[in-house]
């Protein structure tokens, strides 16, 4: 497939912003410099009340600026998407840093396998932070993804592509369940599999991670805003999705939360 084919294809790429005044920076000068053509950049500020919003109005990118209280990242990212025009919509997050072929790799996908409707990657397995937790943390990702299946059962938001009009048409990502980061990408995928489409893990599509965890961080990501929601999401659909999104980690975590369901159902 030649160069020129793949430059066809419009991206449009949307950053939800909330506080990142640390990295936005790096975000989108990794993607102002990618090798392969942005069709528009689109970063809605979710509330931010530091310098995120103002870093941010240095770049040539159509800036969404909500007020208020936090919305979450999955009513940012759908705002972003309304005002997109490009035939594919690219999540990625404001800690990560996009590799200069990223987006042609992105391109490619959608170009090379057309019965794909998503796509998404994975971290690479140079995180930005140096420290123990943060290694370990990104690295694990790395290779959960790297390992898995590329005909996937959901879908990753960090740094994941969607066909605009099949976006739109599922309705994007449920805001009102998910109000606050957590496994609304997750649940987008499912969706997305029970309608009939399919999604492609592309393990050549690879970005940096900045976030630096910590314990805490990392008890409130893993258990609060993913072990717990993923259960009760279980617990509705009545099935168990081999999932690549949640870790081994947050799948003991899961468990344990539906352990402590029915322990409370039959000690009451």
């Amino acid at each position: 497939m030649n160069v020129e084919s793949e430059r066809d294809l419009t991206i449009s790429v949307i950053i939800p912003l909330h506080n990142a005044e640390a990295t936005i920076e790096r975000c989108l000068d990794a993607v102002m410099s990618s090798s392969y053509p942005v069709y528009e950049t689109i970063v809605v500020d979710d509330c931010s009340s530091d310098s995120s919003q103002s870093i941010a109005e240095r770049f040539p990118v159509k800036l969404i600026a909500l007020t208020g209280e936090p919305f979450g990242p999955a009513y940012a990212r759908n705002q972003g998407a309304k005002t997109a025009q490009g035939e594919v919509i690219f999540f990625v997050d404001s800690d990560v840093i996009v590799h200069q072929d990223t987006l042609g790799k992105v391109a490619e996908t959608f170009l090379r396998h057309c019965e794909y409707t998503a796509t998404f990657g994975s971290y690479d397995d140079s995180p930005g932070e140096g420290e123990f937790l943060s290694q370990y943390k990104n690295l694990s990702h790395h290779f959960v993804h790297q390992g898995a299946k590329e005909e996937a059962g959901s879908f990753w938001a960090g740094c994941g592509a969607i066909r605009r009009s099949v976006f739109t048409e599922i309705g994007g990502f449920d805001a009102r369940q998910y109000p606050r980061p957590s496994i609304e990408d997750i649940e987008l995928g499912y969706r997305l599999i029970a309608a009939g489409f399919r999604i492609y893990l592309n393990k050549d599509i690879q970005v940096t991670h900045l976030k630096r965890w910590t314990l805490l961080g990392w008890f409130k990501t893993d258990f609060l805003d993913r072990a717990i929601p993923w259960t009760l999401l279980i617990l509705r659909q009545r099935n168990l999705p081999n999932d690549l999104n949640l870790e081994i980690s947050q799948r003991l975590s899961a468990l344990l939360v539906v352990l402590m369901l029915l322990c409370l159902v039959f000690t009451t």
